[in-house]
């Protein structure tokens, strides 16, 4: 397990906090999803019970070298020490299928843990990812039990999307740290570790449609985006008067095995919008900006709603092919 990359910001306050003395109980690593906040709550728990295990020898930082015991255990998944909560997969059988959220059992089961000293140190590391899903109101209120009186020696490090949406008494009771979305470079960086056998091209197109969100990225491998954004193009450039390739992309990106892609295209049509309104003036600008509020409004609403695909993409078409009445503002 190597040290994260990007925010060395955010490692370099982990670590001064740490080596100083100063470490909270709970830290709340705050930032857009699939920036490596998860990846970097595990960098800073294997330093976390390295430091307290076995310090001699370590680095600066938050690298922990091959060969530590600690590291050893952590990568074998057998760290007594070391507990990670994440929604659960309904069925082992099917991989993506999880539940809706970290469950108030998951969170009481704990509690066993909390009962015992740490058993190879004295300190224990918990991460909860996310701390968005965890299930209102009874596991938020179990979990906040321990964060009011955490056990002794136990640090949480609990991973947010959307730290403002959390309870005001969870928030109050951690210190805030947020981390930034990766650099072009650092993305390309995630992606030759993690694709190595991608042509340079696939990379580069990934890292395009990133926004800064190596996670962002591959989960759009292999989902032929390039096809949907020249489909948005050619909407955005005739109108589609004819509706022929609103219908087309429409029935591409409804059947279930394209769940992957539509849930894509609700990410990628208002981001198209969102591009385009720049180069815009005046009214134009308005009524760009406009369809770009309504079409992520459409992409929530069809999430949360489980809208009907083929409908949701022929109307968030509808909304791209607004644009071509503009191109005389550009």
């Amino acid at each position: 397990m190597s040290p994260p990359i990007g925010n060395r910001a955010a490692q370099e306050a982990f670590a001064a906090a740490l080596h100083k003395g100063a470490l909270h109980h709970a830290w709340l690593l705050a930032g857009p999803e699939g920036i490596g906040k998860a990846r970097f709550a595990e960098a800073a728990a294997l330093r976390l019970l390295a430091e307290a295990a076995a310090p001699a020898g370590l680095p600066p930082g938050l690298d922990v070298p091959a060969g530590h015991p600690t590291r050893t255990l952590i990568d074998g998944g057998v760290h007594p020490d070391l507990r990670i909560l994440r929604r659960l997969l309904k069925d082992p059988d099917k991989p993506g299928d999880y539940a809706r959220s970290i469950t108030i059992k998951q969170v009481r089961d704990l509690w066993g843990m909390f009962a015992t000293k740490p058993a190879l140190s004295p300190r224990r590391v918990v991460i909860i990812d996310a701390i968005d899903d965890v299930e209102r109101p009874g596991a938020s209120n179990a979990l906040l039990k321990n964060l009011e009186e955490p056990p002794p020696g136990t640090i949480f490090l609990l991973v947010s999307h959307a730290p403002g949406r959390l309870l005001p008494t969870i928030r109050s009771r951690t210190r805030l740290l947020r981390l930034e979305p990766l650099t072009d470079a650092q993305v390309a960086e995630v992606l030759s570790a993690e694709m190595p056998d991608a042509s340079d091209a696939e990379r580069a197109e990934l890292v395009r449609l990133a926004e800064g969100s190596p996670g962002r990225a591959l989960g759009f491998a292999g989902l032929q985006l390039g096809a949907i954004d020249a489909a948005l193009e050619t909407i955005a450039h005739t109108g589609d008067r004819s509706n022929a390739e609103r219908l087309r992309l429409a029935r591409q990106l409804a059947p279930k095995t394209a769940q992957a892609r539509y849930e894509a295209f609700l990410d990628r049509a208002p981001a198209f919008l969102a591009r385009r309104a720049p180069d815009l003036r005046g009214p134009a600008l308005q009524a760009a900006l406009d369809a770009q509020g309504e079409a992520r409004h459409l992409a929530a609403t069809a999430r949360a709603l489980t809208l009907d695909p083929q409908a949701t993409v022929f109307e968030m078409a509808g909304l791209v092919a607004r644009l071509a009445g503009f191109e005389s503002a550009r």
